[in-house]
């Protein structure tokens, strides 16, 4: 598999390109995957609400997630009215393995300042993952408009990743940020390859 480009690393940080098949089943289950990413749309919203209520005391976090939220729920609303137009259905939501495995490597001892950064982290790296493969879509994607809109959703979303790793450096060491952000990296280019290629998935 072909590394990933210089730019695209610079920009995201990934270690590991998408397989290119995963652009070709996606475009063979279109239904399925603008369920998925309807539904990650919208966890993205939630669980930006949830760290305000979590973490109330942190007032630049509160201030930039809240945008955040409108913006993400924005995003839902726009695929799912994508998959109206198409006459596609808005199915049920699916187990996210790769959310989950990130999850597992979240830190569950420790105090709470270890448990904000991998919070933040986590998303970052969700948020890098999903604008690489919208990327891929944009890309690849046969269909002209489709290609589009996933340009998009690259565009308006390119910046999140960052965001999150900066508030982790606004509350804690720059340093242990770093550092722990390059074993999130490491980490999720060997999970990554566990993973079966899948097109009803955006991740």
């Amino acid at each position: 598999m072909d590394e990933l480009s210089i730019h695209t690393k610079n920009i995201l940080g990934l270690q590991l390109p998408t397989d290119p098949r995963w652009v070709d089943l996606a475009g063979m289950q279109l239904e399925d995957i603008l369920t998925d990413h309807a539904y990650c749309e919208q966890k993205a919203a939630l669980t930006c609400i949830s760290y305000i209520q979590r973490y109330p005391e942190k007032e630049k976090m509160v201030i930039e997630l809240s945008p955040l939220v409108t913006e993400e729920w924005g995003h839902f609303r726009l695929v799912l009215a994508e998959l109206h137009k198409r006459k596609l259905k808005l199915g049920k939501q699916r187990k996210d393995e790769y959310v989950n495995k990130l999850i597992e490597f979240q830190k569950k001892g420790g105090g709470p300042d270890e448990r904000f950064i991998d919070h933040m982290l986590t998303m970052a790296l969700i948020e890098a993952r999903s604008c690489e493969r919208f990327k891929r879509l944009s890309e690849g994607l046969e269909d002209e408009y489709l290609r589009n809109f996933y340009r998009r959703f690259m565009e308006s979303e390119a910046g999140h990743y960052t965001l999150f790793i900066e508030l982790a450096e606004t509350y804690m060491d720059k340093t242990i940020v770093r550092k722990r952000w390059k074993e999130w990296l490491d980490y999720e280019k060997e999970m990554i390859k566990t993973l079966e290629i899948r097109g009803d998935r955006i991740h």
